[in-house]
């Protein structure tokens, strides 16, 4: 047996020293300013690209509910609805409206709206925002919730239509 611990304390030294432990430490540290580097987690992004990222997270667990766009339920579409309703950005109900109306980028940033034909139809059935490190935020569909996902997946990059901007 170590030497330190053939030393016997009563029970209530033992209890006293745990609770007076940390408080020493801590004094010592009471003059120091914690110094710690840690981004904001939408760093380089327009207050209006916060707004819609911040509110689509926001969202996250909903259950999905055909043409709701309220915090009690939403479908693709709505989430966008609702997620950019948030900065002030009025936007089409559907999700291929919303893709045929709005401005077209080349390259997804976090916020802008991806689009996709889930239903081989050939236009836009399904939308989701685009969060960044290759994940966007969806309503997938009925008896779901709202999630996130990967968009490097064959599924989506199959089905992929493009991408809309609506904020700088």
């Amino acid at each position: 047996m170590p030497p330190f611990l053939s030393v016997y304390l009563p029970p209530v030294s033992i209890r006293l020293i745990a609770l007076l432990l940390p408080l020493m430490l801590l004094t010592g540290c009471a003059g120091k300013q914690l110094a710690v580097e840690d981004p904001p987690p939408h760093e380089g992004l327009s207050i209006d690209r916060v707004l819609i990222l911040a509110a689509a997270e926001r969202t996250l667990g909903t259950p999905y509910r055909f043409g709701g766009n309220t915090p009690s339920g939403v479908d693709c579409s709505g989430l966008v609805q609702l997620a950019y309703q948030a900065a002030g950005i009025a936007v089409p109900r559907t999700a291929d409206d919303q893709f045929r109306q709005l401005p077209k980028v080349d390259r997804a940033r976090p916020g802008d709206l991806l689009f996709f034909d889930t239903s081989g139809g050939g236009k836009a059935s399904h939308v989701g925002i685009y969060r960044g490190n290759g994940q966007m935020i969806h309503a997938p569909g009925r008896g779901r919730r709202v999630e996130t996902s990967p968009v490097e997946i064959d599924y989506w990059q199959e089905r992929f239509l493009g991408a809309a901007a609506l904020v700088p």
